[in-house]
Order: C-alpha cells, then structure tokens, then sequence
C-alpha cells in the first residue's frame, strides 16, 4: 500500500513529511515525494525509489512552508519514475492520491480538448486538472474539489494543496483510508495513524465519500452529499500506533476493508492500467512451452488455485491440476519438461507447500511462487516469483492476502492467455477493464458490513453450517466454510452444489443453514434447482447474490445478501468478501479470539 501524510503546522513542515514516509514505508512504494505551499507558491521535489534518495534531494534543495502533502507511491498508472511520482502538480494545486481512478481515461480526453497539457501517465493528474480548471473558472478552492469530486469514479484517497493558500488542505476518502489528526494550531492527515503518531494523539477517520477541508484550527467534515458531518475523534497513546487497528475492532476487520487499495496494487504489478492491457515486464514466464500446469497450496491458498483453474482452462486452454500439498509432496507425481509446477502462499514458508516446490526442482521442472513476503524462502528458491501485494496481515485467517492472491492470478491468466495466442485484444481490454474495476466495487460490497452482521445473529446457536456453490462459486463456498470453522469454531462445510443431492442433503433440516454464493451467472440456473431442494426440506438459506438472482430465485423463506452486478470473470474474487464477513461477524456475536483463533498460526511452517 503506498502512503500520504499532510501537515498544517507552524514550522516547515518538509522534515516532518520525510518522517511521516518513513513510517509508512512498510505498506510498500516505488518512488516518494512531497510538496509545500511557501510564499503563497507550490514547490515540489520527488525521487524514484527508496526514500533515501527523496531525502538526499530534501538537503540539497529544501523546501520551505507551514503547509505541505507528502506521497510515497506504488506505481498503478505509469511507470515508477520521476514525472509519475507524487504529488502530480498544476500551477493552481498539488495532489497525493491512493486507489484508481477508472474513469480517467474519459477525463483526460475531456481536458485535453479543453486545453490541458498532461506531463505524466498516472490517473491522479486528471484530478489535479480537473479542480485546476474549476479554480480558473471562477470557483473558490473547496467548490472547485467539490465538483471535481462528483466526477471521480473508482476508489481513491487524495489529500490537495493549492497555490496562494497557506492555511488550507482538502482531503477525501472514497475505499482507502485516510485519517485526520488534531492538534494544537496543527492539523494532519495520514493514511493510517502509524504516520501521524510523532505529530498527535487525537485521530478521527473519514468515512466512505468524506472529504473535508482543514486549516490550521479547523476541520469541516462533509460526507458524500455535502452535508457537515462529524465523526468521533479517538485518543491514544502514540504505542498504540506501531501497529494500528485504525478504528477497527479488530486487525482482520482493518485487514478486510483495506482490500480495495491492496487489490489495485496488486492490479498495478501486472496490468498497465492506463492503457487497458497486460504489463509485460510483470511476466517472468514463457507459458507457450508450458502444456501443464500443476497447483499445490494449503489451506485459503489452495482454494485459491481451484478458481485459477477455471480461468486457466478456460482461457489459456491449459490442463491445469490442483493438489493440497501435504497430500502432493507424498504422491510423488510424474512431472514433464513441459509442466509448470505453481505454490501459492502467503508466508512463503509453509512447510508442505516448500517441501512441493523442492520436489519439483529435485525433478527438473520449472516453478513459481505466488508470494505476498518476496524474501520468503519459496520467493528465493523457485525460478519465478509472482508477488501478491496484499501488505502486512496481522489477523490469522487470511482476507487481504486470498482476495490479492485471486486478484495476481487472474492477472497471470491473461498473460498466459495472450502468450499462448488464445486472447485478442479485444478480449484483453475488456478483462483489463473488469479487473480494475474491483477496487470500486469491492468497496461497494463493504458497505454491507452492517446487514451482514444482522443476518449472522442467527447463525449463532447452529451446530453445522453447509456452503455451497458452482463454477467458480465452489471455491468461495470451500473458503466460506474454511473460514467460518476457523473463526467462530461452528462446524461448516463446503460443497459443489450438484453434490448436494449426493449425501449432504441428508443433513437438511430446519436448523440447518445453507449459505449460497450465486451470483446470476451461467451456473445460476442449476443452483437454484439446489435452493429448492433445500427448501423443500425446511432448510434456512441464505443466498448471496446480486439483484437479477435475488428477483429470479423464486423463494420466499431466505435471507439474500444482494451484491452488486459483476463480470463472470471477476465475481469469485468480489463473493469473497461477503463469506469473509459472515464469518466475521459470526465470530464477534460468539465472542471468540477473531484475530488469534484457537490452536491456529498465521505461518504453519511444520508439517
């Protein structure tokens, strides 16, 4: 995750910017820079790179001025040099931004028709133009960034100052967050508290679709209809901040809402977002020699090579094999100079997983790790490493990491699609799209947090819980399951929905729930005739789904989780989410260790 810190302060703030980076550097970053109104005039410096090589600028050229915003940047849009770095710049406005922007492209045309010369390839400049071209107008600086705002479509953190104001800084919140802290005569804004802990202990959090707008007494807070609002103002002691759990109950409440911002980083690695295609360069592999493909993982991860599969097969017309890898590394299967052999895994030191991947070297074959610790021992020793960019997970059972570790596979079937001449460019564009389009909705999907929780008071007096699912649905039933018996201790199984009728369904009763991920795709069908059939033995379904599969499964007697209308391609990665809440919110309602479930470890490095 990259990282923005603004300061109102009563010295030149540049050195405290440089602070406030070095503890964000933790959430990731390719290049750094900050920005200072001093004299009523902006002034920027930026580097590419560690901050060291900011700082070194920072002492030969320093910058002067009470006001300034500070970036530290994963690349999405353009490359990680200099002129993409932030903050992007006008002669009117200076901006820091987190997220993606989807609709820049529309925007950029806009403005370049009217005149506007773009000097990098990021999505954030749009905005910088956009409020520049408000503030020509006519418009004062807070109207100018209201109306800008409205225009913005995607997931976005921005912080902005502006030419000839120094006691003045606006800021919003639409998916990644961004905190506000108060001081004395000061005011500061931070991606997360960790950055504001030197300057402040009193911390509020913006809420989805705030913006506010701080001066060096002040901050006026307005939601996403305009109207003043006020949001609870936290103290702590600075301790608490080294690791934060922001205004969440717990880390892997946090860890869950920060989806929407590691997803595009992720997003970013392998796709060239600005220009709706694949980022060769991200692309290790020769997938023209590969004839088959090999999975094994654990756990979350396993599951989430059972949904690559389907994308595997179904675009890159590969034979793909999926294995638990405590039962791969024993089977001793025969390998091929033409086989790829894939890991997935968080840690990068699970042992079984490892104990695989040594296997496959031992047999001459290629391997690859889908890694979120690139200094993992799996990340040194297999031959390609594809990272997740999911940031440190503190909660034990995986949210971030499985919803990054789905978001870089899908990003590798399109590589290994267009290398192996089975997609057209067509084709590319519009799956490019659709992938970047999930930070929005994902933060569309968290906004249900509050209904989920409802429908889970009645899930805690079950016993047994049965998860089922279709296509690529089956595996997000199995990780529903999976997280559901890790965190609230209920027994839960997941099945393939045709395999209800097989056995399970005669477990079904009346105090038998049955969770549904359904989205009204080409599966939905069949999966309804499921949902009958689990009505007609009295069972309680509750049924995730989006609006056309709310209106057409035809029973009365259920609970629906209505999602909002997704690609086939990239609904498994957003019908995460809901089974990750559920059991969530489950947990919480039984009072169980959410965090640090029992007899579990984040890293289960033996066997």
């Amino acid at each position: 995750m990259c990282g923005i810190i603004g300061i109102l302060g009563k010295q030149d703030v540049a050195p405290l910017l440089l602070d406030g980076l070095k503890r964000l550097e933790y959430r990731g970053y390719d290049s750094a820079g900050v920005a200072t109104v001093y004299q009523k005039h902006l002034g920027r410096l930026r580097a590419p790179g560690k901050l060291v090589h900011l700082e070194e600028k920072l002492a030969k050229t320093p910058l002067k001025g009470n006001v300034g915003i500070g970036h530290t940047r994963w690349a999405t849009h353009g490359a990680p040099i200099e002129r993409n770095a932030h903050p992007q710049m006008t002669d009117k406005v200076a901006v820091v931004h987190n997220g993606i922007i989807e609709n820049f492209a529309e925007l950029r045309d806009e403005l370049i028709a009217d005149g506007c010369v773009f000097e990098s390839d990021t999505d954030t400049e749009v905005l910088a133009h956009l409020v520049t071209r408000e503030i020509k107008g006519g418009l004062t600086p807070v109207e100018a960034m209201r109306v800008s705002l409205k225009r913005l479509r995607g997931a976005y953190a921005v912080a902005l100052i502006f030419e000839g104001e120094e006691d003045l800084m606006i800021a919003a919140r639409f998916g990644p967050p961004l905190a506000i802290g108060y001081g004395k005569g000061e005011m500061f804004v931070g991606s997360d508290a960790i950055a504001l802990a030197p300057f402040t202990n009193r911390i509020s959090y913006l809420e989805d679709g705030d913006w506010v707008v701080l001066t060096h007494n002040s901050a006026t807070i307005y939601n996403s209809d305009d109207l003043v609002v006020e949001r609870d103002i936290s103290t702590s002691s600075g301790n608490e901040f080294l690791v934060s759990k922001s205004n969440h109950r717990h880390f892997m409440h946090k860890e869950m809402f920060e989806q929407p911002e590691v997803i595009s980083h992720t997003l970013a690695h392998y796709l060239d977002l600005g220009n709706d295609k694949i980022n060769e360069n991200a692309n290790p592999i020769d997938w023209k020699n590969v004839e088959r493909l090999s999975f094994a993982s654990c756990g979350t991860a396993y599951y989430s090579t059972l949904v690559a599969r389907y994308w595997f097969e179904k675009l890159c017309g590969l034979i793909v094999e999926n294995d638990v890898a405590s039962e791969f590394r024993y089977r001793e299967p025969p390998m091929t100079d033409k086989t790829l052999a894939m890991f997935v895994s968080q840690s990068g030191e699970t042992a079984d997983t490892l104990a695989s991947l040594r296997y496959c070297r031992a047999k001459g074959v290629k391997t690859a790790t889908v890694v979120n610790v690139l200094e993992s021992t799996m990340g040194r020793e297999a031959d390609f490493v594809l990272p997740t960019l999911a940031g440190p997970e503190i909660g034990v059972a995986s949210t971030k990491a499985f919803t990054c570790q789905l978001s870089a596979l899908a990003s590798v079937v399109l590589t290994a699609a267009k290398h192996r001449g089975t997609l057209d460019r067509a084709m590319e564009t519009k799956l490019v799209r659709q992938l970047a389009e999930l930070p929005r909705i994902i933060t569309d999907v968290l906004k249900l947090d509050s209904d989920i929780e409802e429908i889970c008071r009645d899930l805690m007096t079950v016993k047994n819980i049965l998860y089922i699912g279709r296509g690529t649905s089956y595996p997000i039933a199995l990780e529903g399951a999976l997280k559901l018996k890790e965190l609230s201790y209920i027994h839960a199984e997941g099945y393939a929905a045709g395999e209800l009728k097989h056995g399970p369904i005669a477990l079904i009763d009346e105090t038998m729930p049955v969770i549904v991920v359904a989205p009204h795709d080409r599966w939905f069908d069949k999966t309804v005739s499921n949902l009958q059939e689990v009505a007609a033995r009295g069972g309680r379904i509750i049924l995730i789904t989006d609006k056309e599969g709310a209106n057409a499964a035809g029973i009365n007697s259920l609970s629906t989780i209505v999602m909002p209308d997704v690609p086939e391609f990239i609904a498994p990665i957003v019908y995460a989410v809901p089974v990750q809440l559920i059991a969530y919110h489950t947990a919480v309602l039984l009072g169980t260790d959410v965090d640090q479930p029992r007899n579990l470890a984040k890293s289960v490095t033996v066997e």
